[in-house]
């Protein structure tokens, strides 16, 4: 059965979303990252950069066991095992991977800028909290823009350029976004929202999560346990 390591956060949610769609068997193991379990030698071991989620499949493409991190990558290997979500030709693999990219380097990264300005900072900064709205109501807009000539984002197939921007939409209200400025992203946003898979995989892990409220959990998160050197 595949493990996977994780949290439910936006990057776990995707990894969950996703074994939900394929109808993957799978155990989901937590990692506390409000109390450092990211930091253990085992976790480390097949997460270098110390980030959920991390995944074990020992039915891997030659047969042997392999683990995976990074939500991408294990997005993309999820895809190629079961052949679905990412396209069946060349040109439309493309056309999925490009979105998938879209995600990891800009939604999923500005978006945590933005959370972590508007909600977990210490001081609030106005210079750091409008430049970060501002990307936000930019991705939004790049994603509106899309979908208002696609019905999903890599193309005429609900793909993991859906599942693995998703997620990160689902707190717009904490981002300082009004959903209904993006119509054709509100559409494509409760479409996904509707779907029993998605449904499922949000919940996973879910009641374990707690508000990030205490000094300890504030340090491992964003003080320098995170910058210790492993």
């Amino acid at each position: 059965m595949i493990q996977v390591f994780s949290w439910p956060t936006p990057n776990g949610h995707k990894v969950h979303i996703m074994l939900e769609e394929c109808g993957l068997p799978y155990e989901a193991l937590p990692v506390d990252i409000g109390q450092g379990d990211q930091f253990k030698p085992d976790f480390l071991a097949i997460s270098p950069n110390n980030k959920i989620p991390a995944m074990t499949d020992p039915q891997g493409p030659d047969g042997r066991p392999i683990s995976l991190f990074e939500s991408g990558a294990i997005l993309v290997y999820l895809a190629g095992k079961t052949g679905r979500f990412l396209g069946d030709t060349d040109r439309r693999r493309y056309e999925v991977l490009q979105w998938v990219m879209f995600q990891m380097g800009g939604v999923g990264p500005m978006l945590g800028q933005n959370h972590h300005f508007r909600q977990y900072a210490p001081e609030k900064l106005p210079y750091a909290i409008d430049r970060y709205t501002n990307e936000a109501r930019r991705l939004y807009g790049v994603i509106d823009r899309r979908l208002a000539s696609s019905r999903w984002l890599g193309g005429g197939d609900y793909s993991i350029a859906d599942i693995a921007t998703w997620p990160w939409l689902r707190n717009w209200k904490n981002q300082g976004i009004e959903l209904s400025d993006y119509p054709h992203l509100e559409q494509w946003f409760h479409a996904i929202e509707e779907r029993p898979a998605v449904q499922r995989g949000v919940k996973v892990l879910a009641g374990l999560r707690k508000p990030i409220t205490d000094d300890k959990a504030r340090e491992v998160l964003f003080g320098g346990t995170q910058y210790q050197r492993r």
